[in-house]
Parts: structure tokens; sequence; C-alpha cells
């Protein structure tokens, strides 16, 4: 009805109320209005449809901050509690001071050993030439054939930090692994390693001495290693004068130490041997230069000591005395094919057994037991082969020589032959896993010698 009412209207209006129209025009007049009637719907209906159909409007976002305006990531923490340290804070108003840092690592290890003869039950869980029986009975070691030694020894911990200050950037390392030396079996009593800060080219703590080139190191599982090498941790105090364009000068002040073989001097007079005592009145002076190079480095390394000794409980501590000790040590890397290289070290010298991997004595008893430095001459050459990024392994030979002294007893260390050979699988870069066959011989100062033989299979979890 309401649709026929405004048709109605809308006629009238159109018609003008006029009443000489004729019904053929009326009759159009209906048509066009119903048409438009008819377009409005449709319109209308169109309109409600689209309306019923689009999405809701989203509600409102905040604006995303910058990457750089980020709050920082929450600290890390054990059990709940923030784990902090304060020490490693930079320096108030240094550069770079957001790269402050503490950097802890280390690694578990396992080493499953089978000694086909027997060493030293204090160091059955490394191969040392020096620690090999050969008078039995009588030396440390002796017994039946074969043993099994399963050790954790060489697992350790390291805390590294990084701390900019106004003058250059502080570091410090401080490391612990299980391999003391007074333990037996697979004893797991903690030692320190390295206790070491730097600062520009001023140094001091316990560190590799300056005297060896701890980048010769082979890739060998075993822990001790190569017996002709220059290798020891020295407390010390060093500077490094000049380091740019691959070339380094550098020198130390380190701890003195002497391996004192008291030699006949025991054997004529016990309570006086076992009186007889190391004093070292001055450190030992060190120096090295090294190049570094595309194909490598070479370094050489030079030493003066002054080795001496007293008499505990005599009168005026004699006999006592001093001697001048030396040595001169090369030692490089030759890169060769991809990642392979070529490791060695030739050393001489007199009084530096100390400093030397395995076996000697600085001083004894010359002709007319009068004190002498002893001589030695130490050498290694490996080469390490990367057979693929997960495959390596280490073949080489090692010796340490000593020329003994008339007043060292026939059993006095005179030469400490090493060798071994590996094969090491890497599935993943924080774990390492493989075998070693390692092969050593003791010879005395008589010409009597004893030679041992040893597999060793070793796990390494790094993290």
């Amino acid at each position: 009805m309401k649709h026929r009412a405004l048709l109605f209207a809308l006629v009238f209006a159109l018609s003008g109320g006029a009443q000489a129209q004729s019904n053929e025009e009326l009759k159009s007049l209906l048509d066009q209005a119903l048409k438009t009637i008819h377009d409005l719907q449709n319109r209308v209906q169109s309109l409600e449809q689209q309306k019923q159909a689009a999405p809701a409007p989203p509600p409102p976002t905040a604006a995303k901050t910058p990457a750089s305006e980020q709050p920082p990531p929450p600290p890390v923490t054990v059990g709940g509690a923030p784990v902090v340290a304060p020490g490693s804070a930079a320096d108030e108003g240094a550069p770079i001071a957001d790269k402050a840092r503490l950097e802890i690592s280390g690694k578990v290890m396992l080493d499953a050993i089978y000694d086909f003869k027997s060493v030293d039950p204090a160091w059955n869980a490394t191969l040392r030439p020096s620690k090999i029986p050969v008078n039995c009975p009588g030396d440390a070691g002796c017994g039946k054939d074969g043993e099994t030694i399963f050790s954790i020894r060489q697992s350790s911990l390291s805390f590294k930090g990084f701390i900019p200050t106004k003058v250059g950037e502080l570091t410090t390392l401080f490391d612990v692994d299980l391999f003391d030396a007074g333990g037996t079996g697979s004893g797991t009593h903690a030692r320190v390693l390295d206790a070491w800060g730097e600062l520009g080219w001023f140094g001091a703590g316990q560190y590799y001495t300056l005297f060896m080139d701890v980048d010769t190191f082979p890739n060998t599982i075993d822990y001790w290693g190569p017996s002709g090498m220059v290798f020891v941790r020295n407390p010390q105090l060093r500077v490094t004068p000049f380091n740019r364009e691959g070339v380094k000068l550098a020198f130390s002040l380190e701890a003195p130490n002497a391996a004192i073989d008291t030699g006949k001097v025991s054997e004529i007079d016990p309570a006086l041997g076992a009186s007889i005592t190391a004093r070292n009145k001055f450190p030992d002076l060190v120096g090295s230069v090294r190049l570094d190079r595309d194909w490598g480095h070479l370094q050489g390394a030079g030493i003066l000591r002054k080795i001496g000794f007293q008499t505990v409980g005599t009168l005026n501590n004699q006999p006592s005395g001093e001697e001048n000790g030396y040595g001169l040590n090369l030692s490089g890397q030759l890169n060769t094919f991809g990642k392979d290289r070529i490791v060695g070290q030739i050393v001489y010298g007199k009084g530096i057994a100390s400093y030397m991997n395995d076996g000697g004595s600085d001083i004894a008893p010359g002709t007319g037991l009068q004190a002498e430095a002893v001589k030695s001459l130490g050498w290694f050459t490996y080469y390490d082969r990367y057979w693929s990024d997960q495959w390596t392994s280490s073949i080489g030979y090692s010796e340490h020589r000593q020329t003994n002294t008339a007043g060292q007893l026939t059993n006095a260390f005179h030469k400490g032959s090493y060798a071994s050979v590996n094969l090491l699988y890497s599935p993943l870069k924080n774990l390492t896993t493989g075998a070693e066959f390692l092969w050593g011989r003791l010879e005395n100062k008589d010409g009597a010698s004893g030679d041992d033989r040893r597999i060793q299979f070793s796990t390494k979890f790094t993290f």
C-alpha cells in the first residue's frame, strides 16, 4: 500500500493535476515511476549486503619501537637468580664500553687408554718417557704388562674477561684442569693452568713461558705431548714493546726453577745429598721475536738464567754454588695444502731442563763432583693433516737428549723419545672423538732402556 500511495503521489506530481492528459500518457508516466522505484530498491538492498559482509575495523595498535630502542634482554639466571660479573664493567669514560664481557668456556673429556706395558701409576693418564720404568724391580711402574686407564683429568674450565679502559682493553684469563701431578690413577684434583692479565704492552701472572711457542703444539689428544718441546706455564712479568705488521718483540722476567740431580754425592753421602736444595737468586730473563706471514710463522727465543743450589742445615749452607744457564729455541709453522701444516722446534742450551716438556736435570755433579749445568738438545716435528672439515690426523716424532756429566749415576736420564699418530672425527663443532697410537722410550746414562706402547680413545665435548 505504501508503494501504491507513493506511486499515485508521484503520478499526480508529474501530471501536474491536468485532467486533459490522455490515458496513454498516464500509462507511460506510471511505467517510468515503477522502474525508478525498482532501481532504488535494488541499490538499497546492495548497500545493506555490503555493510553486513565488510570485516570489523582492526583495533588501534601502538607504534613499533625501533630495534635500537628495544629494552635489553633479561639477564642470564641460574635458579631464578641473575648471574652478574660486576668487575667486568667497562672503565668510566672508556671507548667501546659496550664491548665489556666475561666469557666462560671449557671441555668435558674422557680418555680411555689401553697400555700394553706400564708406567709410573701417578702419571699413567699420559705418556711421559721419563716415567717409563727401566730397572725392575725398583723403578716406579714396574709390574705386569697391560693396563686399562679411564681418566677425565683433561676436563677444564676457563674464564676470559675483556674490559675496555681509558688506555686500552684489559684482558684476563683464569683456567683450571683436573690433571694434578700428585694424584694417582684417575686423581682429579683441580690445578691452575693460567692466571694471566694483559693491558696493552704489559702482562703479568702465570702463562706460557715466552721461551716456548705454544702455536706449534700438534693436533694430538695425549695430554703431555712431545718430550723434546719447550713447554711450561710460568709466573712472569712480560712487556711487548713492538707488535705490528706481523712482527712481535717481547721480553719477560720469569720465576726461576732448578731441577737438581745430586748424583754421586748422594751415593757417597746420602744425608748430604738429601740436604741439597735449589737456590734461585735472580729471575730468568727471556726474549723472543716472531714473524707472522701467510705461509705460517717463525719464532726465535733466548733465555739467560742463574741456577743455584745450597745445602740446608750445614755451616754457611755449604756446599753451595751457582751456574750460568742459557738456551736458544727456534720454532715455527709452515702451511702446506688447505689447512694442513708442518710444525716443529729445535732447542739447545745448558741448564734448561726445567723448561723442557719432559725429562732431564738443570744441575748435576761433574768432574770432581763440582756442580755443572747439564746440556740439553730437544726437537720435534709433526704434520697435521685435515682430510676434511670433520676428519683430521697428526703424525710426528720428538726427542729430548742430555749430555750426562761425570758425576751423574748410571740411571740418570739420558734420552726421552716420543712418537704418535692419530685419526680424529668431529661430527659437530662441539664434539671430537678419535683414537691415537703412542710410543715412548726412556734411555738412561748407562744405555739401559725401557719403552711403552699404548692406544688412547678420547671423547671431548666443548662448551
